[in-house]
């Protein structure tokens, strides 16, 4: 990653760590039994960590995520609604898949999967539909289309059909509006909770292509910003965490006193 670039990273990060000190206010200012407990300190530590490990997604990793990869595509944004019209053709093309896989009478195959869709992404009425809002859209210069969704780091197995139908729904409107898009939908982990040990993919098998569908960690940062990209990122974390030690400081003294 070029300086410029890591630069231009670290000010989106601090930029998004001073805006939630902000706007943060803790859920509730009175917690009795927690307090007694662990001490006022170790609580407002434990509620702020919280807050933002819940929005670290929307507010840190989406806008560092488009910040990377906006040398590398012609076009990266984020949180993106999609075009809401999907074929009747594709609708029942989408439950036959997903019927499929549910049952175990077929694996995950994006690729074929995609095709199937294509085929149909123009048959019979196209009906209005409330699609999830895209977290990272992104369109390569050779015009090739990526449609991410943003999960945590350990996503919630329950979950997944609805994950998996949100990928499909979002290939279906893509080819509704153009039969002829190169499309690609993910999902993206952002870090390995099982650091040094592999991903734990397993869970995801049966539900998704796992070398077509699943992006993890390095394999993430590094399609976004180039080889090497992962690292540079954890320095850049690393650097901002130094610089805004102080920041962070003073905002978690006010904490202490709530």
């Amino acid at each position: 990653m070029e300086n410029s670039k890591k630069k231009e990273i670290e000010e989106v990060l601090k930029k998004s760590l001073r805006n939630k000190f902000s706007n943060y206010s803790p859920e509730t200012k009175y917690m009795p039994f927690h307090t007694r407990l662990l001490g006022k300190d170790r609580l407002a530590l434990f509620s702020f960590i919280h807050s933002l490990n819940t929005t670290f997604g929307i507010s840190i990793y989406e806008p560092v995520a488009v910040a990377l990869a906006e040398h590398r595509f012609k076009q990266a944004l984020r949180q993106v609604k999609p075009q809401g019209f999907i074929s009747e053709g594709a609708h029942n093309q989408i439950q036959k898949i997903l019927d499929g896989i549910t049952t175990s009478q077929t694996e995950p195959d994006k690729k074929k999967e995609i095709e199937m869709i294509r085929e149909s992404c123009q048959s019979g009425n196209l009906n209005k539909v409330k699609l999830t809002k895209v977290d990272i859209w992104l369109e390569s210069n050779e015009g090739e289309i990526y449609l991410i969704d943003m999960k945590t780091a350990k996503p919630n197995i329950g979950e997944f059909k609805g994950f998996k139908r949100t990928l499909l729904e979002w290939v279906a409107a893509e080819l509704a509006k153009n039969p002829d898009a190169k499309i690609n939908t993910l999902i993206a982990i952002p870090y390995n909770p099982y650091e040094p040990e592999p991903y734990d993919r397993w869970t995801m098998k049966g539900m998704f292509d796992l070398k077509e569908e699943v992006l993890v960690a390095e394999e993430l940062w590094d399609f976004l910003g180039g080889k090497g990209a992962y690292n540079d990122l954890l320095d850049c974390f690393e650097r901002v965490g130094i610089e805004l030690r102080s920041e962070i400081d003073k905002k978690f003294s006010e904490f202490k006193t709530l």
